[in-house]
């Protein structure tokens, strides 16, 4: 009677516990019954094949929906226990459905698409073949962490899995970094690849939409580039006499069989997201078993060695510190009154700037005790390392805290491989930053005593918080904005004289400087910024002050 509840229980979708329950502790009556002397135990036999059918059964479901299988039975039994022991989901080792999936999406539909890649020449050369399987490795990485680990709830998927999804990262800035300098015949490829890429992101998406939809629609902007290699090969390869051209046409084939395939993989298994376990460890958790056995194993006994610290102990470190006078790190420290302490009602602003900006006299440092007002000036002003790297988001440069020193030939020079790229400077100090080729726009931004040298500007430069720089065009450049600025000289070629005009706002001391076409001698003149306004007519009008004439 119970086998048939819980048959019908299974069947018609109540809930997967309440079946499960039934029908194991049904399989235990049936155990303590076959273990019983009875002429009557060979009558069993039908009821164990419906047990053990019905139990391998429900752990396959177990298995296909990441929850681990419990065993049937403590007790000691004969030929169940080996049936059951083989059944699936019961092996700890085994891969889950929708790692062993992926496994088989990679074999079928990366491999073709990477051998593709490296039997063309420039893609070759390029090891774009490896970096794309280097992407897809990344992903099958954040695929296991879903399949052991809950899903984070204090967090965003993005933010939680920011460090591991930085190798698929990584690999992509590789493949649009050689797509700079590949070989020009293989661009459409490139940009095909690139197109691709866009559906890794697939790994922190929520839906609505859904990621496999999100996939797919990657197909249309990567046929548009992978059409144009087809229409150029297509004849070629319909001749037969070149193997090459075929080659580029399996290129586009299996390029788009790939997003297919992942939609297609990603709609079985990640229909709303990223699968995680319900049952798994938290994400920090699986973090932090990432280190090696021996790292955890000695950094274990410090840890619990600085858990036992109790204030008895502090307060013996600090009394072992006083030296010999009576004098410890506190003394000489500025008493903190009642006007000074934030949550009293006697509190004062002012009070507690006083306290912050004063110093100690000489005379109230003890014989033996070291000033700390230096360092802790020294401190608090902390700088940070220079930067200048590309983002592929933009397409901006970015050059960030350069000094005279950051260099080795005090000049941070930046190759510009693309009009379209932008370069955006912050924060230099003393600095020579060199632009070559033509750009599309220059922002410098915070900088003191910086110079800038650029080639090109398309669109303008920008100069935007900035004290005693001077810029130099040996180029064209249409417009030059100084907003915010103290101290700004511009230098601009024979050929943008007639061509470069001049926004300002806020800004004082702004000069340009220009060779006369004429004498050929270099000229310097401000630029004005002081006016005379009038109303005239019912409106303002303004001119230039006499200053300037």
């Amino acid at each position: 009677v119970v086998v048939v509840v819980a048959s019908s229980c299974f069947n018609h979708q109540t809930p997967q516990t309440i079946a499960t329950f039934l029908i194991r502790n049904c399989y235990q009556i049936y155990e303590i019954k076959a273990n019983m002397p009875s002429p009557n135990t060979t009558g069993l036999e039908p009821l164990q094949s419906t047990l053990e059918s019905i139990l391998s059964r429900l752990s396959a479901l177990e298995c296909q929906a990441g929850i681990p299988s419990s065993s049937v039975s403590s007790a000691p039994r004969t030929s169940s226990s080996t049936s059951s022991s083989s059944a699936p989901g019961n092996n700890e080792d085994e891969l889950p459905p929708s790692l062993l999936a992926y496994d088989t999406h990679m074999k079928e539909a990366l491999e073709p698409f990477t051998s593709a890649c490296n039997s063309l020449e420039g893609l070759s050369k390029a090891s774009i073949g490896s970096n794309v399987t280097a992407v897809w490795m990344g992903l099958r990485n954040i695929i296991v962490i879903g399949t052991k680990c809950q899903k984070p709830k204090s967090t965003d998927v993005a933010t939680a899995l920011m460090n591991h999804i930085k190798p698929v990262q990584d690999a992509i800035a590789n493949i649009n970094k050689a797509s700079r300098k590949i070989n020009r015949d293989y661009d459409w490829h490139m940009k095909a690849i690139m197109e691709m890429l866009v559906c890794a992101s697939w790994v922190i998406m929520a839906s609505p939409p859904a990621p496999s939809s999100f996939i797919k629609e990657t197909v249309g902007s990567t046929d548009f580039w992978s059409n144009k290699v087809r229409k150029q090969y297509k004849q070629k390869a319909a001749d037969g006499g070149d193997d090459t051209a075929k080659v580029h046409i399996a290129f586009c084939d299996t390029l788009k069989a790939l997003i297919l395939d992942l939609s297609k993989y990603v709609k079985e298994y990640h229909l709303s997201g990223l699968m995680w376990n319900p049952r798994g460890i938290q994400l920090e958790q699986y973090t932090e078993q990432k280190p090696s056995t021996s790292s955890t194993t000695t950094s274990t006994p410090a840890a619990s060695t600085a858990s036992k610290t109790s204030g008895a102990d502090i307060m013996k470190e600090l009394a072992a510190k006083k030296n010999t006078d009576g004098s410890s790190a506190a003394t000489g420290l500025r008493k903190v009154t009642r006007e000074q302490q934030t949550w009293r009602k006697e509190y004062k602003a002012d009070s507690t700037n006083t306290a912050s900006t004063g110093t100690v006299k000489p005379s109230q440092i003890k014989k033996g005790q070291k000033s700390n007002t230096a360092s802790t000036v020294t401190s608090t002003t902390t700088t940070k390392p220079p930067v200048c790297k590309f983002q592929t988001v933009g397409s901006k440069w970015l050059v960030e805290y350069q000094t005279k020193s950051s260099n080795p030939n005090g000049v941070c020079t930046v190759e510009i491989n693309d009009p379209k790229e932008q370069v955006y400077i912050y924060k230099c100090k003393e600095a020579t930053i060199q632009i070559k080729g033509k750009v599309k726009s220059v922002i410098l931004d915070s900088s003191k005593k910086t110079n800038l040298i650029f080639d090109t500007a398309i669109s303008s430069c920008e100069i935007v918080n900035c004290e005693s720089v001077q810029i130099q065009s040996t180029g064209i450049c249409p417009s030059f904005a100084i907003d915010k600025t103290d101290g700004c000289l511009v230098y601009i070629s024979k050929e943008a004289i007639t061509q470069t005009s001049f926004v300002t706002s806020k800004s004082t001391e702004m000069n340009v400087s220009w060779v006369d076409e004429k004498s050929g001698e270099q000229k310097e003149a401000p630029i004005p910024e002081q006016f005379v306004h009038r109303l005239k007519n019912g409106r303002v009008t303004s001119e230039v002050s006499d200053l300037y004439h």
